[in-house]
């Protein structure tokens, strides 16, 4: 039976470590009171080993919602990725590269992101070999999330990302390192395509919200900057879609400061 309103709860960033164990499942058993589906964007573990990978899994084993998720710049950090999503996969949580999903009848496309600056500032591809490297690694993750959304049929498409499609919500950050922390590349198969709403993180001080020139609502989950800024909620954000054709969306934040700042989209 299809729902009325489906709850997406997001966050990335949660850096698990080799000593971590105990301390993730606490915070995330009570999840699926708030949220329908839970969403995972990026930096899941903290230098992206097995022992990380499989600590993870077993945190998130007190889950009983769907899991999807992207990988981090941390999760490549030991060149072992592979091996984590495949992890991350037999564990249960579906990791997008490219990839789309379609959960509870919403469709969700997925892709690490990159950096590079943005608008202006955006690197180009000129110059020297490592340069043109970078760029086309940038240009390659924005095809990957182009090919993910074009499969995609559903009402809704949310896109999740690590790295940022634009400069709004990483402000606040030190702006020196703006062009590593996202990349406006990502921001052009979100104009292309039909997105209700795009999540991030990597931004650890960045800002909460943001939006891409065509209006798309951008949410930056990096589960630090949640935590500065809902203390005293549970480290995740929720956003409730409408199943429901013609609804008004309702963007007011929520809640008693135990739940998580909710918004409701169309």
């Amino acid at each position: 039976m299809q729902k009325d309103v489906v709850r997406l709860a997001a966050v990335g960033d949660l850096h698990c470590t080799k000593s971590a164990q105990g301390a993730l499942s606490p915070l995330f058993s009570s999840v699926g009171d708030y949220a329908d589906i839970l969403m995972l964007c990026g930096d899941l573990t903290d230098y992206g080993t097995v022992e990380e990978a499989q600590i993870f899994v077993k945190e998130f084993s007190v889950v009983k919602i769907p899991i999807v998720a992207v990988l981090g710049n941390h999760d490549h950090e030991s060149g072992l990725q592979d091996e984590v999503r495949k992890i991350l996969m037999d564990g249960g949580i579906t990791v997008l590269d490219g990839e789309s999903t379609e959960i509870h009848g919403i469709g969700f496309a997925g892709a690490k992101g990159f950096v590079g600056g943005f608008g202006r500032h955006s690197l180009g591809a000129w110059g020297e070999s490592g340069i043109k490297t970078l760029v086309r690694e940038a240009l390659d993750e924005a095809l990957k999330l182009e090919s993910a959304l074009a499969r995609l049929r559903t009402p809704h498409r949310i896109v999740m990302l690590h790295y940022s499609p634009i400069m709004a919500t990483v402000v606040g950050e030190p702006e020196a390192i703006f062009p590593f922390l996202g990349s406006s590349r990502l921001e052009e198969p979100l104009l292309r395509h039909e997105v209700t709403a795009v999540f991030h993180g990597h931004a650890h001080r960045g800002t909460l919200e943001g939006a891409t020139m065509s209006g798309t609502p951008v949410y930056n989950v990096a589960m630090p900057l949640l935590r500065a800024s809902f203390p005293d909620s549970p480290p995740f954000r929720v956003i409730e879609l409408s199943m429901v054709a013609d609804t008004t969306p309702d963007t007011t934040a929520d809640a008693a400061t135990t739940a998580p700042q909710t918004q409701t989209v169309a």
